[in-house]
């Protein structure tokens, strides 16, 4: 190639580095290399290049964006994992995908799409499950370590662009077990990019090197004149050339094939034919040029055109109504004018000659061949086989496709729907022809956009979803059928578009055409959609207003559930109380005798455990909830119908009321089920979360640690400002404190965004108290006071006390014990009172312990002996090494002081010298 030594230098580089390291079995060394460069300046050409020297030594997997194939979700990922996995039996590929074949395989192709009954897909899942597989390929393929060619980039779908994203994320020293080289157009230059720029611009700054393209010089033009036309081609001929073309080298090239074809002279007084001839090569020329060989070669590009990768002999004869014996005649045609290229002209340009009865090359899987398959969507064809034509260049392409007048494009495509459907493919593959048809009222288009969406929601594009039903209402459906296409349409957005969920969900509810139960179920996914976006006070007001009109029974159970869980989320309710005795009148008879009155069970234990009633009633009402101590069937962590609040609130309500075990339980259980159903994104980082409670309990602080640094992982991943990050900063905050570690929880308040302006909804545990906790570690005593007062002010209005959830009155009571000795002994009596309501051993001797604080010295000695002797009844060992901290603290008695230090570094905690507890407290004749 000529003045692309700098290029394809570093392409050679980063394939030794990945060869060698996959060679000595030692760490391995892939990465992201990116080529940029307009249109016809030699990207694919590089490529090739790329490929012929990779192949050795490297298992090489190609693929290519389509202009007319960005709306086919994981078209691109397909092209290359197929092939690659042709080459392992069925028990490998099952084992090659980690026991989530029947998640995965339906997006590659390789299995029929679940049923329509089946739950959506999560997308994050999908995207992370495919990545791992990519992992777990590429170690298999150590002795040939793979290589992804992915040439024009920029028409890549977004779903595969988000699955290599993702799995080039999947290292954090950025060293990958794959060389995943893109070659792409350049970047739109724009303040703040979105959709596939943004995701290429990502995959750029993790790039090994990001290489732009430039046009050839004048020299290096007249070396290519000159191989191609005669060493006699002079300098006048070479300038021209240049200047025509300025550079482009796919310009240059074909500009020197007319000329040849021409029999033109490459000499000064041919110079002046050459612009002309340079026009047949783009745009209008191009396509005369294409008109000059005759109507059927003309509909046949223009139908390559429209099916694009679906291009096939068959179904070319199927769409154009032409012979095989045609379509090969006329496919020769457009061979010998350059303008499109088979399976064996692109297998020429990558591979070495086969001696007889050899196939291809052991290092390549080129899956550039992509087709159709029956019932699935898009398939790529087997390796080894590419009987589909293409254009020999993108740019052909776009101006084939360009050059249709709109009609006959529109009526082309419509064509190409039908003839996918009469070969028997699925609405998924069928659906990209029909986003482009003209909307004429036919009621069959809508049905197959809603099987099409179905299918893209099983595989986990919601995008791709939403596209199809949003052009199903442009079509439209009929009047007692659009309400239900706008439930759909909601639905399909409820996990990527929240807003635009309300707004479809809140006209299909306004319009006739739902169902009772459609209408009950659009209520409550509307509902989630308001949460979701921050509006719970409407998500409340929608469900109070639905379960009104709701007769009496599961239905309105089911609203009422979530009416009330969702206002007391709220951060600030107007009614708190009022709306506690509600729910306790409403549940006080019930035995949970079905999944609504369990429903209910739960949400009254959360609360009578947020209000500090009883530990031993919140114990009840959540084993009235369970069925055998787990969640009844249908109240699941995926279950789509109440979600995962329910079993979440009940171990919460556990974990806060000494039974961390149960709440374990659950939570391990919902971190299984969520792998195992391929939900890695939110829904999973708050499983790590509510693990990470149940460990902070218990007082494992450095495996809380764990969990909840693990479930901020997990969360940054999906998105910022998220409630699991509000949720999973402020526990983790709360263990560093314990752990010692002031400076690195305040690291996470500031990256997190921890503080006022608080969400609208609560946060897990009381934000402002462990926000207090934090200010009151650092030294920061004015803040504290005033941060832990306006928690008491949120809190005891609505009757909330648990001050193991809310321990404001504790840290409130330390901070004024110094200054206001009165005011600290009364909030000490208050906090008393309340725990010896709630009964735990935990919420007791943490009460014994603050009370301590303003007590004289005998009673504070007994009153820390009492609170020691609770608290070693109690899970909660972190606060028990404090207890007993403070009672060696009190007495002077060096052996208890050698128990709490033991007991703390069990727990992974620091307990200062400097740890004070007051100065009447540490008053005490020796021991």
């Amino acid at each position: 190639m000529l003045e692309r030594a700098p290029e394809l230098a570093a392409a050679a580089h980063a394939v030794d580095e990945l060869v060698a390291g996959a060679a000595a079995d030692g760490p391995v060394r892939g990465g992201i290399l990116v080529y940029r460069g307009e249109s016809g300046i030699g990207k694919t050409t590089l490529l090739d290049e790329i490929h012929r020297t990779a192949r050795d030594r490297c298992t090489v997997l190609r693929a290519r964006g389509g202009e007319t194939l960005t709306s086919v979700p994981f078209h691109v990922t397909r092209q290359l994992l197929q092939p690659a996995l042709d080459r392992f039996d069925e028990e490998d590929v099952r084992l090659l995908f980690g026991g989530h074949f029947d998640l995965l395989a339906p997006a590659l192709g390789l299995a029929p799409p679940p049923p329509p009954s089946a739950a959506p897909a999560d997308p994050q899942g999908v995207r992370d499950g495919l990545a791992k597989l990519l992992g777990r390929l590429a170690d298999r393929l150590r002795d040939r370590p793979p290589v992804l060619l992915v040439d024009d980039a920029h028409w890549a779908d977004a779903e595969s662009l988000a699955w290599l994203d993702a799995f080039t994320r999947i290292r954090r020293d950025r060293r990958l077990p794959a060389l995943v080289v893109l070659a792409h157009r350049p970047l739109p230059e724009e303040p703040r990019r979105t959709g596939v720029p943004a995701v290429l611009a990502a995959l750029a700054d993790r790039a090994v090197v990001t290489l732009g393209l430039h046009a050839l010089t004048p020299g290096a033009t007249a070396v290519l004149a000159r191989d191609m036309l005669g060493g006699h081609a002079d300098e006048p001929f070479c300038r021209e050339l240049w200047s025509v073309t300025s550079g482009n080298p796919y310009e240059t090239v074909e500009l020197l094939a007319k000329a040849r074809d021409r029999m033109l002279e490459p000499v000064a007084t041919s110079a002046s034919l050459l612009r002309g001839l340079g026009a047949e090569a783009r745009g209008g020329g191009l396509v005369a040029r294409l008109e000059e060989l005759g109507t059927g070669p003309t509909r046949l590009a223009w139908t390559i055109a429209v099916l694009g990768a679906d291009s096939t002999p068959d179904l070319l004869a199927l769409l154009t109504g032409m012979s095989g014996g045609e379509v090969a005649e006329h496919t020769e045609l457009l061979r010998q004018a350059r303008i499109v290229t088979t399976g064996a002209d692109r297998a020429a340009q990558t591979e070495p000659p086969a001696r007889p009865g050899q196939g291809a090359g052991p290092g390549t899987a080129d899956g550039t061949g992509a087709g159709t398959g029956p019932g699935t969507g898009f398939t790529a064809t087997p390796a080894g086989r590419s009987d589909h034509l293409e254009f020999a260049h993108p740019l052909i392409a776009s101006a084939v496709y360009g050059s249709m007048s709109p009609a006959a494009r529109t009526a082309m495509h419509g064509r190409a729907a039908w003839a996918l459907t009469e070969a028997g493919h699925g609405p998924a593959a069928v659906s990209r022809h029909l986003l482009e048809v003209h909307p004429d009222e036919d009621e069959d288009v809508v049905g197959q956009l809603r099987a099409a969406a179905v299918e893209h929601l099983a595989v986990g594009a919601p995008d791709a979803a939403r596209r199809c039903l949003e052009r199903a209402l442009a079509e439209p459906p009929a009047p007692e059928s659009y309400a239900r296409v706008l439930y759909e349409l909601g639905c399909a957005s409820l996990l990527t578009a929240p807003a635009a969920t309300v707004r479809h969900l809140s006209s299909a509810l306004d319009l006739p055409g739902l169902d009772d139960d459609l209408r009950i179920d659009a209520t409550y996914r509307l509902a989630q959609a308001l949460a979701h976006n921050n509006q719970l006070r409407e998500a409340a007001r929608v469900l109070a207003a639905e379960a009104v009109r709701t007769p009496p029974g599961t239905d309105r159970r089911r609203l009422q559930a979530a009416n009330f869980m969702y206002e007391g989320f709220q951060a600030v309710e107007e009614d708190g109380p009022g709306r506690s005795r509600r729910l306790a009148d409403l549940t006080a008879h019930f035995t949970g005798a079905d999944n609504s009155e369990r429903a209910l069970l739960t949400v009254r234990g959360f609360d009578a455990m947020m209000r500090g009633e009883p530990a031993d009633e919140v114990v009840r009402l959540c084993d009235l909830a369970l069925v055998d101590g787990i969640p009844a069937h249908g109240l699941g962590w995926t279950d789509p119908t109440w979600g995962f609040e329910i079993p979440a609130l009940t171990g919460i309500a556990y974990a806060f009321s000494d039974r961390p075990d149960q709440a374990g339980i659950l939570f391990t259980e919902a971190v299984r089920a969520f792998e195992i159903s391929g939900w890695s994104g939110a829904h999973l980082a708050f499983a790590h979360t509510l693990l990470g409670l149940v460990h902070r309990r218990r007082g494992n602080l450095p495996r809380a640690q764990h969990y909840l640094e693990e479930g901020l992982r997990l969360a940054d991943r999906v998105g910022n400002g998220l409630p699991v990050h509000w949720d999973t900063a402020c526990l983790l905050v709360d263990t560093l404190v314990a752990r010692g570690r002031t400076a690195e929880a305040r690291s996470v308040a500031d990256h997190y965004s921890f503080g006022p302006p608080w969400p609208g909804a609560i946060v897990l545990p009381d934000g402002p108290s462990v926000l207090g906790r934090l200010l009151l570690a650092e030294g920061r005593v004015e803040e504290a006071v005033a941060t832990l007062e306006a928690a008491s002010e949120a809190l005891v209005g609505r009757g909330r006390h648990h001050i193991v959830w809310a321990p404001w009155p504790l840290d409130l009571a330390r901070a004024l014990a110094p200054t206001d000795p009165d005011r600290a002994a009364g909030l000490a009596a208050e906090a008393r009172a309340h725990a010896e309501r709630i009964g735990t051993p935990t919420a007791l001797g943490e009460a014994l312990r603050c009370a301590a604080l303003v007590a004289d010295p005998p009673e504070s000695r007994r009153l820390l002996t009492e609170a020691v002797a609770h608290l070693t009844a109690s899970p909660s060992r972190y606060e028990e090494a404090r207890a007993r901290l403070d009672l060696a603290r009190a007495t002077g008695s060096q052996a208890t002081l050698a128990e709490a230090t033991a007991l703390a570094t069990t727990c992974g905690a620091s307990l200062l010298p400097s740890d004070a507890v007051t100065a009447r407290a540490s008053s005490h004749p020796p021991e």
